[in-house]
């Protein structure tokens, strides 16, 4: 199934706030511009993984011309995770029909995160992993028919809110880490850390939005850095 990367760019934009730039790409078609450079780490992969990650890439660099600058490669780095230019910070995100990238000034932004799912339920044996006792009690009070796909949307916040975070902790942590409370009505949540992680005190608060439409759950997280420096010395 094709997801227009059109729809894509406006969902995920409406998750994230103004001055973060957003694109889209097809990750089920090669681009024409692949820097084979941005996949040394990926040599051995298979052609969809491929396609995938140069689709994001792709996505990275719509993104950079979006918010005004011109497109630059976003290498791998020894941890596995994009390497922005010093001036820009981002995320990308992708499923097997849709992938996303989001893109902010470094200035303006201390980390930005979105994270694509397919909007379906989250499989039952990964609930009691991914939510915490206190996600699982709310989850208790959603209708029947809701609570798989709201478990999905607790796994994509709190990836979302996970990568915002990255650049600033440098800290990997399990879902534990991070505690949800979601506001349906507003399609907002708040991720609390409960434990400190590098420079986040325990009880700092990642705020985020999220989309449901065209069978896909979008989730995003920007910090600003003046929010981070008020996080970091609560």
């Amino acid at each position: 199934m094709r997801i227009d990367p059109a729809l894509v760019t406006a969902l995920t934009s409406s998750v994230l706030p103004a001055g973060v730039a957003v694109a889209a790409r097809d990750p089920r078609e090669m681009p024409n511009a692949a820097d084979p450079h941005e996949a040394l780490t990926l040599q051995n992969a298979v052609p969809r993984r491929l396609a995938e990650f140069h689709a994001g890439r792709a996505a990275a660099r719509g993104a950079m011309v979006a918010l005004g600058h011109l497109p630059r490669p976003v290498p791998v780095g020894s941890d596995r995770a994009p390497v922005w230019p010093a001036d820009l910070t981002g995320s990308i995100s992708h499923t097997a029909n849709a992938c996303v990238a989001a893109v902010g000034l470094a200035r303006d932004w201390a980390g930005i995160g979105v994270d694509l799912e397919d909007a379906t339920p989250l499989d039952p044996l990964l609930v009691a992993e991914v939510c915490t006792r206190a996600e699982r009690v709310w989850l208790g009070t959603q209708p029947a028919a809701e609570r798989g796909l709201m478990a999905k949307l607790i796994f994509s916040a709190k990836e979302a809110a996970y990568k915002a975070q990255y650049p600033l902790s440098g800290r990997l942590f399990g879902f534990e880490v991070l505690e949800l409370s979601i506001d349906r009505e507003a399609c907002s949540f708040n991720a609390s850390f409960q434990s400190a992680q590098g420079t986040f005190a325990k009880g700092a608060v990642l705020a985020g939005s999220y989309a449901h439409a065209a069978g896909l759950l979008v989730t995003g997280v920007a910090v600003r850095h003046s929010a981070f420096v008020y996080m970091s010395q609560e």
